[in-house]
């Protein structure tokens, strides 16, 4: 590890912790030459699958597009910037853990949706509402009277439990 201080190209692993729920690794490190001590993150490079769109076209996982989504659906919304983080990791484990080298966009939406519906209802409809592309007002009473009916405990357990 080049050293950010000197740029000198050796360094020693003073402290390494697991952080991120075992995710990544801390490293301490200390410059042999200029004795300056820094911080290195250390995780694994998993590749993401490829999506395929409705159109059968494929695309490379963009996680800003995701990103951005889920933070259109929870505008003006009450939810943290951490919970958000939270759960676009979640969903990018989840892809990954699928093995699959391609996935199909609307598993995405689905997942999306999942994840919206634990973090907050109302952006869970307004995702709901362009993504299933409903065309009147009875498709939103639909869905929000099939919201009403789901205590939130069980959705936020479900989500928990696809964690294990």
């Amino acid at each position: 590890m080049r050293c950010p201080f000197c740029s000198f190209d050796d360094t020693k692993v003073i402290d390494s912790r697991l952080v991120a729920e075992g995710g990544q690794v801390r490293r301490r490190r200390e410059c042999l030459s200029c004795s300056e001590r820094f911080t290195t993150y250390e995780s694994a490079e998993l590749l993401m699958p490829k999506v395929i769109k409705t159109d059968g076209s494929r695309e490379p996982f963009d996680e800003e597009k995701l990103r951005s989504g889920i933070r259109k659906a929870l505008e003006k919304r009450p939810v943290s910037v951490e919970a958000i983080e939270t759960q676009i990791s979640e969903l990018k484990r989840r892809l990954q853990a699928t093995g699959e080298r391609e996935v199909h966009s609307r598993d995405v939406g689905e997942l999306v949706m999942e994840a919206l519906r634990a973090l907050d209802h109302v952006a869970f409809v307004r995702f709901a509402s362009v993504y299933r592309s409903f065309q009147d007002l009875e498709e939103f009473r639909a869905e929000i009277d099939r919201l009403s009916a789901e205590p939130r405990e069980i959705v936020a357990n479900k989500i928990q439990s696809d964690k294990s």
